[in-house]
């Protein structure tokens, strides 16, 4: 004999599942185990559904059982009664869930889980695939399931294939008015009664950082459809996590309801007994007081709500740290050399103490530099573990005033927390009491996900290669982010395939391994902890360690040394680069903000992350510029005053050629250049590329010009253009040639490029001055001899700067028709024509060029009747 049963307390899900388990074993038994939610109980009693016959459970034979059927749930504790089976010799056991499992979960030889949001709803696709019809009253009570047990598909646990199921439901014949008027379920007095009581009753409680909402309410009759209660409260409170306990009689019903997944409800209430989702799940507890229950269930919520924050998610490592022996100037060196404020002190491979910034300069005043760190150090500190909440981080830095926490891990330091990370954290929370009815999630800026972003704005082939990079990250135990210009990019939803990714551990040996793996190319550079990787199809990456770079001196090149991703990001020129994206498996797509760029990126500013940042590197002034124009963005008015000051300190004097040159290159590289120099200008920046270097309204329009006429050229023609020598012919205009050689010096142009920049600037020069004062009496191909000299950058640059129709008109009908302007006629035929090769087959193809374009000669016969006429004009003797 078979039995299909289900769950204490049924609900429709419950009840439907039942139906679609009985399509399956149409020779089976239907039986409650126990009791039913009093909305199911009531529908049962108005409808006649003869078709059910629904045992009871004492009138089944549990000796005759042999094959047990269990839906919509897995619990032995469940199941009432019917737990007496479970065990029992012979016993053939399928079950059908949508619940997470657990360990005590009842092992079936059919064992049937779906992730769905209803039960019946996996049961509805087996039913599908096997060709099983489903009778219309059959139909409405499935719905009914799928409709209570997802809110009305508005519970997030509702997936595509409950809405996929229920509109198969419908084409079956689903009664929509009955569903809709079982579902919109009035409150009884009793029912008004004990929401009043939840409401006065509400406590939050904050656990581990998290907010959750206690209530409870007592009566002396039994009243039912209690989760109805509870999700009214929730959506009229809008609160993230609500448990409400309701005493009736001897007993303590839970019910409970989350949005976040700190609190998993499903599995806190498993320890009492109950089960569910991690979005809304129940139970009963027997015997004990509402009091007592109440204190257990906090007791459970303190070890099993995961905390918002641990402190291993804010904490930054690899730290700094001194040796307690070591002199007090080195500790000062430390500090001033990382720009760091505090300092764990070490001793035999453990934190004994910690020394402030403020220490040691006091003991440098008193002429102290000399004395060991140890003598002056803090050892009164507290110090936590990865695994620590913020709420203990809390109690440290603001309760004990420290504003330095060592996290410790087996006795050595891991990592550490300041106070400007847990300000960061606390921002958050000020936010989220202030912006109130808003999710916590949906503001909480650090956890956001973009792994949907990613695969709108990434190719598959690209997405493909990133998961292979942090799969490879998971097996070797390091850290891959993807950072940089592409993730700004894909928050902007700009086009960007410039690929760089982090490793927390050492790039290098990924990179190699990435290769072998492969089989790719790569270009290690050790002494940077970086690699290029190159695929097949011209694809790259590029690897880098996470690393700090300090600077020695205002505008040298960094020093490099090995960091944490949070440290490597510090190191970056403006806050909107500082993203990063994780690509391990656990953590993909998640999205690295530590300091507010996405604040940044919606606010369209561009900031630095340190004072001393155009002190320390000057060539960002012009990146900020750049990055302001390209973006449309606008730089903050504190780092506008650091451009100022850099400029009056006279630093961007000291920058070495070269790096003029490559940040002049990435300028004139942009969409619109004009607007950047413009912009250079306006903050008297031009000087600092060359001294003479000018960029007025003449020079402006130039550039307008001249972006008119490369859009031109791109939207009609397919020839590669060299951006970077056009704009430079336009930087350049009205320089003597002398001092251009002098300007390609000064900010060190490779010679193949300052060779081609005079000779180009040179012969433009004298192909416009005989255009501009001669076009008008030139012939066609006059022009095109003139013309034909100059690389297709001076041709456009001469139709930009020209302000005559007619000379703009000449360039254009060249770059159109100059590769049908060589005649058909060629030398090899005039020799077969009797003329030989010298002076006058010379004479005769230029004759035959200039006639091609100034007469238009289409054919070749029009070319060889030229040619006879010609000679017989001339009296050429073949």
């Amino acid at each position: 004999m078979k039995l299909i049963t289900t769950h204490l307390n049924a609900d429709f899900d419950a009840l439907s599942s039942m139906v679609a388990a009985k399509k399956l074993y149409p020779d089976a038994v239907l039986a409650f185990p126990g009791s039913q939610e009093k909305s199911v109980r009531d529908f049962l009693i108005r409808s006649t559904l003869y078709f059910l016959d629904i045992a009871k459970p004492r009138d089944v034979d549990l000796d005759a059982i042999d094959t047990l059927i269990l839906v919509d749930t897995r619990h032995k504790s469940r199941i009432g009664e019917f737990a007496r089976l479970i065990g029992k010799d012979g016993l053939t056991v399928h079950v059908y869930d949508h619940h997470p499992a657990t360990d005590e979960d009842i092992k079936g030889e059919v064992s049937v889980f779906g992730s769905t949001g209803a039960c019946v709803t996996t049961m509805i696709g087996i039913l599908k695939e096997r060709g099983i019809e489903i009778m219309p009253e059959e139909a409405t009570i499935m719905m009914l399931g799928i409709y209570e047990e997802t809110g009305s598909f508005h519970y997030p646990s509702t997936t595509v294939a409950d809405l996929e199921a229920a509109a198969y439901l419908l084409s079956k014949g689903g009664n929509v008015n009955i569903v809709a008027e079982i579902m919109v379920k009035e409150l009884s007095p009793d029912q008004v009664l004990l929401l009043h009581d939840l409401i006065e009753s509400a406590t939050v409680q904050n656990i581990n950082g998290i907010d959750i909402v206690i209530t409870e309410s007592s009566t002396e009759n039994y009243v039912g459809d209690l989760a109805v209660l509870v999700q009214k409260f929730r959506d009229m409170e809008n609160v993230n996590a609500v448990f409400a306990l309701f005493r009736m009689d001897d007993r303590v019903y839970i019910i409970a309801r989350s949005r976040i997944p700190e609190v998993d409800v499903g599995h806190i209430l498993s320890l009492l007994g109950g089960g569910g989702h991690k979005e809304a799940a129940s139970g009963t507890v027997k015997d004990i007081t509402i009091v007592e229950a109440k204190t257990k269930l906090l007791e459970i919520l303190k070890h099993h709500v995961k905390p918002l924050w641990e402190a291993q998610d804010i904490m930054f490592f690899p730290v700094k740290t001194v040796d307690h022996d070591a002199p007090i100037s080195e500790a000062r060196s430390i500090l001033t050399k990382y720009s760091i404020n505090a300092l764990p002190v070490t001793g035999n491979g453990r934190v004994v103490g910690l020394i402030t910034r403020q220490v040691v300069e006091k003991a440098v005043f008193h002429k102290l530099e000399s004395i060991s760190v140890k003598e002056y150090m803090y050892t009164e500190f507290a110090a936590v573990s990865p695994e620590d909440s913020i709420e203990r981080v809390k109690e440290i830095i603001i309760g004990g005033n420290q504003r330095f926490v060592p996290v410790i891990r087996d006795g050595e330091i891991a990592g550490a927390i300041t106070r400007t990370d847990l300000l960061r954290v606390l921002e958050d929370e000020i936010r989220k009491s202030i912006l109130g009815k808003l999710d916590y999630h949906d503001i909480f800026e650090k956890r956001k996900n973009v792994k949907k972003l990613m695969e709108e704005r990434l190719s598959p082939g690209i997405l493909e290669r990133l998961r292979a990079v942090g799969a490879l990250a998971d097996e070797m135990g390091f850290h891959s982010y993807l950072v940089g210009g592409i993730v700004r990019d894909l928050l902007l939803r700009n086009e960007n395939f410039d690929i760089d990714i982090v490793i927390e551990g050492d790039g290098i040996p990924f990179a190699e391994e990435l290769s072998r793996r492969f089989g790719l190319k790569i270009r290690p550079h050790k002494e940077f902890g970086t690699a290029k990787v190159l695929y097949p199809d011209g694809f790259k990456i590029d690897i880098a360690t996470a690393r700090l770079e300090y600077y020695r001196a205002p505008a040298t090149m960094p020093v490099v040394e090995h960091s944490s991703l949070k440290l490597d990001l510090y190191r970056r020129d403006f806050t909107i680069n500082t993203l990063a994206i994780s690509l391990n498996k656990n953590t993909w797509g998640e999205l690295i903000d530590f300091f507010a760029a996405q604040r940044d990126v919606k606010d369209k500013v561009i900031r630095v992350l340190h004072s001393l940042s155009f002190v320390e590197d000057p060539t960002r002034v012009f990146r900020a510029v750049r990055f302001e124009q390209r973006f449309g963005f606008q730089i903050g008015k504190y780092t506008l005053n650091l451009i100022k000051n850099a400029i009056s300190m006279d630093f961007l004097s000291r920058i070495k050629g070269s790096r003029i040159w490559t940040e002049l290159g990435l300028i004139l590289q942009e969409e619109a250049p004009g607007t950047i120099l413009k912009r250079l200008a306006g903050l008297d920046l031009v000087r600092f590329i060359y001294p003479t270097l000018t960029f007025d309204r003449e020079k402006e329009k130039l550039f307008r010009e001249m972006d008119n006429v490369l859009g031109w050229y791109a939207l009609l023609y397919k020839g590669t253009l060299d951006r970077m020598l056009y704009y430079m012919l336009g930087l350049v205009d009205k320089m003597k040639i002398e001092e251009i050689a002098e300007f390609g010096k000064r900010i060190e142009v490779p010679d193949h490029k300052k060779t081609r920049l005079s000779t180009e600037t040179e012969r433009l020069r004298v192909a416009m001055t005989k255009l501009v004062t001669g076009i008008r009496h030139m012939k066609k191909s006059e022009a095109y001899r003139v013309l034909n000299g100059l690389t297709r950058e001076a041709q456009l640059f001469i139709m930009a700067k020209a302000s005559g129709e007619e000379t703009r008109k000449a360039i254009s009908t060249f770059i159109t028709y100059s590769d049908t302007m060589k005649p058909l006629v060629t030398g090899k035929i005039l020799r077969t024509m009797g003329i030989e090769e010298g002076p006058v087959l010379g004479e005769i193809l230029e004759a035959l060029h200039d006639a091609k374009i100034d007469r238009d000669l289409a054919t070749k016969e029009e070319e060889l009747e030229f040619v006879r006429t010609y000679i017989r004009a001339r009296g050429l003797t073949p």
